[in-house]
């Protein structure tokens, strides 16, 4: 402000000049506390107000659900520190704990394997008086995100390195075996299933990040569920010819869901070359389609080596693989069932699995249906079962309508 300017007035003045002006009445006075309450009990941080004596004076939901709070007590000795030294010297804190599991409804007790949670807690004095407010939030969900990112990138960065390798191993092979065509053979095959598997890791890389991106699935359409069927079929026919293979389908799957049909189908084909893979040649794969309520399942079992039991609850993971060694020698990714599984989530279902070692395994997707058919003729009902095997020569044969030949095996 120039001195001896009349008209030039400080913000403080005109502050306070407005005031005088307007002065708050009773029921503005009285509106602030109650909306500070309710503010209070909404926030998703847990909100702790300690008084002089460290005994609790305010604490909201938030703070309680994290089970910090016990007779009017905070019952985290690091916690209590922090707020101790906070309160004696008056400078704010920050730091990041990690507090007891805490447990689930109506457990009245945690898991044995429920793991910590993670908290960032802050704390200041409020007055003079020695109040002092600690405010937490919850980075359980944001560690765990951070983990499963680190976690991703080492597992692709350690899967494509060991395509990569192999591949300038066997260039170098090729080049010193130049005046040896066998040799030179049998090296570019090598190369040939090596850049396979490479470009198949690249695209279910992308496939997942797709399916967890912004729009999973963008303009979803009416599918017919027997399209889905048979174009995992086809998809799978040369494999299973390969280990001489039986794969049939049983059920009725004339069945309508809403979706993005080639994710769909991408999922069903991915249980199928498990299945096909992990299984023994000359055993039999079946894909079994039924209605249960408003949902349609899509199971897919095998009579192959099966899956322990400590492994099931992971093998839905990125990169998880139940059997390592065999793995690297099938070429699998360890993305496949991942796919399958956000596929399932993105279309509103589920899929589950049932395994016992030696025993195989029996992976079903469930679907909300969009349309079913009502026919009540004795061919089309859901207990019909119908067969369609692919022979380890002939393969499937397809039809104009259905999109697979299907025929009655009376003897199964």
């Amino acid at each position: 402000m120039r001195t001896g300017d009349s008209t030039a007035v400080s913000p403080r003045r005109r502050f306070r000049d407005a005031t005088a002006a307007n002065p708050p009445t009773a029921a503005h006075a009285a509106l602030p506390s109650r909306l500070v309450r309710r503010l209070v009990d909404g926030l998703p941080s847990g909100l702790i107000v300690l008084d002089a004596d460290g005994v609790v004076v305010l604490a909201n939901p938030a703070a309680h659900a994290m089970g910090v709070i016990v007779d009017s007590r905070l019952d985290l000795g690091e916690l209590s520190d922090l707020a101790a030294r906070t309160r004696g010297d008056g400078v704010d804190r920050d730091q990041q704990l990690d507090l007891p599991p805490r447990p689930e409804p109506p457990l009245t007790r945690p898991r044995p394997d429920q793991e910590a949670f993670a908290v960032r807690a802050r704390t200041s004095r409020l007055d003079a008086d020695g109040h002092v407010a600690v405010i937490l939030d919850d980075l359980t969900e944001a560690r765990r995100v951070e983990a499963v990112r680190r976690d991703f990138v080492a597992n692709v960065s350690h899967e494509l390195k060991t395509p990569v390798g192999a591949l300038h191993v066997l260039a170098e092979a090729v080049a010193a075996a130049s005046d040896d065509p066998a040799a030179v053979r049998r090296f570019a095959s090598r190369m040939t299933h090596e850049s396979a598997r490479l470009a198949r890791l690249v695209q279910e890389i992308i496939d997942l990040s797709r399916l967890q991106g912004a729009d999973p699935r963008p303009d979803p359409q009416p599918v017919q569920v027997s399209v889905v069927v048979a174009e995992a079929l086809d998809r799978t026919r040369l494999a299973a010819a390969a280990q001489e293979i039986i794969v049939a389908v049983i059920g009725d799957s004339d069945f309508v869901v809403s979706g993005d049909e080639g994710q769909l189908v991408t999922a069903l084909a991915n249980l199928l070359n498990n299945a096909v893979t992990y299984s023994p040649p000359g055993t039999r794969v079946v894909v079994g389609v039924r209605r249960a309520g408003d949902t349609v399942e899509l199971s897919v079992a095998d009579e192959g080596i099966g899956i322990a039991e400590k492994d099931l609850e992971r093998v839905f993971e990125r990169f998880y693989r139940a059997d390592p060694a065999r793995s690297r020698t099938t070429g699998g990714t360890g993305l496949g069932l991942a796919i399958v599984k956000h596929v399932a989530t993105n279309h509103g279902g589920s899929v589950s699995v049932w395994s016992s070692e030696g025993a195989g395994s029996t992976f079903t997707i469930r679907l909300p249906l969009l349309l079913a058919d009502t026919d009540d003729d004795a061919d089309t009902e859901i207990d019909t079962e119908i067969d369609t095997e692919i022979d380890t020569g002939a393969g499937i044969d397809t039809d104009a309508d259905a999109g697979a030949e299907h025929r009655r095996d009376n003897g199964d």
